[in-house]
């Protein structure tokens, strides 16, 4: 039994000098720009009328192979695109275009007007590249990109015919929970929008691929939130396998994606050795 949901949720107090990694993800994301080729990227493309409804696209150095779109996390209150940047060069250098964007922020607005600007993202990046779409996202990002190939998708039939693989990386996908936490007086969930908003207790899309993973050295819940969803989705005849990596946390569970050569930047971008 869970008698602490602040602390089930919390991160930074159980990883070793946690309260640093924010500025190392900005230092690495603002080395991984400085670095790019001046005609490599673009960025601050509007895809809505708010500040915070701007992408980025990194572009591959030969053809694109199609839009790897990376959604970011921080419980949907912190954080934006430029913290992240780094977590493209994997993709980018496999040859696909990738694209970050930012979204508005709880308590301005909630989860279900959080799930629209991502879908608004996906939607301008994808009218901008041919090709597949791939999806991967962080924590709450984890959980905005399979809501993205959930059946009350708010993308159209047009992009959700291209997407090719969704990558939840420590995925939140039952927000339920967090109704029982003090972030909900940011996030403001009901038994209503939890519902609708948790992928979990939705169906996916006709032919969904996911993967979900996490670090083997992550908190409970978010080790147990991991493996609900592609257990529940398989059983919906999604095609679905989850990945635990020994030893990584929450806060570097992501570090794949800056390789290449690494499984989860393939897995990002679906070509990895499939046995869902």
């Amino acid at each position: 039994m869970i008698l602490d949901w602040n602390d089930a949720y919390a991160n930074a107090p159980h990883i070793q000098d946690g309260a640093e990694y924010p500025a190392r993800f900005a230092a690495a994301a603002e080395a991984f720009r400085a670095d790019l080729p001046t005609r490599a990227a673009e960025y601050d493309l509007a895809y809505g009328p708010d500040p915070r409804h701007r992408f980025d696209l990194f572009y591959p150095e030969g053809p694109s192979r199609g839009l790897a779109v990376f959604v970011h996390g921080g419980f949907w209150q912190a954080f934006d695109k430029s913290a992240w940047s780094h977590l493209a060069a994997g993709a980018r250098a496999r040859g696909w275009t990738v694209a970050l964007p930012s979204y508005r922020l709880a308590p301005q607005v909630t989860i279900p007007e959080i799930t629209l600007d991502v879908a608004a993202a996906i939607t301008a990046a994808a009218a901008r590249i041919n090709g597949p779409i791939c999806l991967a996202g962080h924590s709450a990002g984890g959980h905005l990109v399979s809501r993205m190939t959930s059946h009350t998708s708010p993308l159209t039939a047009d992009v959700t015919s291209r997407l090719r693989h969704v990558l939840s990386i420590s995925g939140l996908h039952d927000l339920r929970p967090l109704m029982n936490t003090a972030m909900n007086r940011n996030l403001a969930l009901t038994e209503t929008t939890a519902g609708d908003e948790s992928p979990a207790l939705l169906r996916p899309l006709p032919q969904t691929r996911l993967t979900e993973w996490v670090g083997a050295a992550e908190r409970p819940e978010f080790c147990r939130q991991n493996a609900l969803l592609p257990n529940i989705w398989r059983g919906l005849g999604a095609d679905t396998r989850e990945i635990s990596t020994a030893d990584l946390h929450h806060f570097n569970i992501c570090d794949g994606l800056c390789d290449p050569a690494h499984p989860m930047a393939a897995a990002f971008v679906g070509e990895d050795d499939w046995n869902g």
